[in-house]
């Protein structure tokens, strides 16, 4: 079969094939769209000329390929959207929250990096497609590419961009990867879009610790615990360090308020669940990891990309804010020697935040 000569009917048949295999493949949910997104085009150089993009320059610098994604793929007529849950059960997040001596990990960073297992898994998807059609052109993406991934799958039918600006979807909550497929088969469109149902519940822009929504449904990144954490490779601005509280790679409160996550489902995937007790461990036995060790068992996780540098500093606001304990303020000190600018300017800041007084007495932490 080739694609000038498929019919409507063996298209349709292809379409239910595709999110069966999907579905097999491990994907909860696929859907299909036009991939036009004039609409959002405007919103993105809005957003882009505002500045929310911080020191993201990848951000402005592919032109319309963003909003385009026929130029990403010559001949894209499709694109196939896919979601896979990510949050394991179990892991209390709130718990470990107003705990200020744990360090809370975003709950998509404890596993695996999910990069290449989704892409592994659109890739195979991509393999059934041409052994149907062989004269297809298909292409992945797994949040690495200039790709709008949630308007796509917003209009595929996979959920609404939520106020928190995260895909949210009526049965499964927030809690998921998105990935694409760009494709030239002329695939029927899916039209079951799911209408926004934010209402008037702001709750995720009320529970963000660094007032990072300017709006709803803008986010400016600068000011977000996940940019600060990760993106950001300098100094933490000071005005931000007291609110992260204990959060030391992103942050999750936007989503863990979120009423319709009550309806998140928890993930199969072995490679997402937690790994070296980061769903639960204490800041300072993370801030001794030497960084041979640091290399070793952040291997295949999405922690890795920060470095032993930034995870250091990322910890040693964390520490600031804990509760006074010498065993801190020995560790803080005994990093000094040897530390970068950038990092001693944040091991000195933590150890005025352990000298204050009223430190010696539990801090309560923000938490949803």
């Amino acid at each position: 079969m080739s694609i000038s000569s498929c019919t409507d009917t063996e298209l349709t048949e292809l379409a239910a094939d595709i999110k069966r295999w999907g579905r097999e493949l491990g994907f909860q949910q696929i859907g299909i769209s036009d991939g036009q997104l004039a609409e959002h085009e405007q919103h993105l150089q809005d957003w882009l000329a505002k500045g929310y993009q911080g020191d993201m320059a990848w951000m402005a610098a592919h032109g319309n390929k963003r909003s385009r994604p026929e130029e990403l793929l010559p001949g894209t007529r499709r694109v196939i959207s896919a979601r896979m849950d990510y949050l394991p059960a179990d892991t209390q997040q709130i718990k470990v929250l107003k705990q200020p001596e744990k360090a809370y990990v975003s709950r998509y960073a404890l596993g695996r990096d999910y990069h290449k297992l989704i892409r592994k898994r659109l890739a195979e998807l991509a393999k059934r497609i041409e052994a149907r059609v062989p004269s297809t052109s298909q292409r992945a993406f797994v949040d690495s590419a200039p790709v709008m991934e949630r308007p796509l799958a917003e209009k595929a039918g996979l959920g609404w961009v939520g106020k928190h600006t995260l895909l949210i979807n009526s049965t499964a909550g927030s809690w998921f990867f998105l990935g694409e497929l760009l494709t030239n088969l002329p695939l029927p469109i899916d039209e079951s879009e799911e209408p926004n149902q934010c209402g008037s519940c702001n709750a995720c822009l009320k529970v963000c610790p660094t007032d990072a929504f300017p709006t709803p449904y803008s986010l400016d990144a600068r000011r977000c615990i996940s940019y600060l954490t990760i993106e950001n490779k300098g100094a933490i601005p000071e005005e931000f360090r007291e609110p992260m509280g204990n959060r030391v790679f992103g942050c999750d409160d936007c989503q863990a308020i979120c009423p319709w996550n009550k309806y998140a489902k928890t993930t199969y995937e072995t490679d997402f669940l937690p790994r070296h007790g980061l769903d639960n461990s204490d800041l300072n036995d993370l801030f001794l990891w030497t960084e041979a060790q640091f290399l070793q068992r952040t291997e295949g996780s999405a922690i890795r990309r920060i470095g032993y540098e930034g995870w250091q500093r990322n910890l040693s606001v964390g520490l600031g804010n804990a509760p006074f304990n010498p065993d801190i303020v020995a560790s803080l000190t005994n990093k000094l020697e040897g530390a970068s600018p950038m990092l001693t300017e944040h091991l000195e800041w933590a150890l005025a935040q352990q000298a204050k007084p009223n430190r010696r007495r539990k801090r309560k932490i923000k938490a949803p």
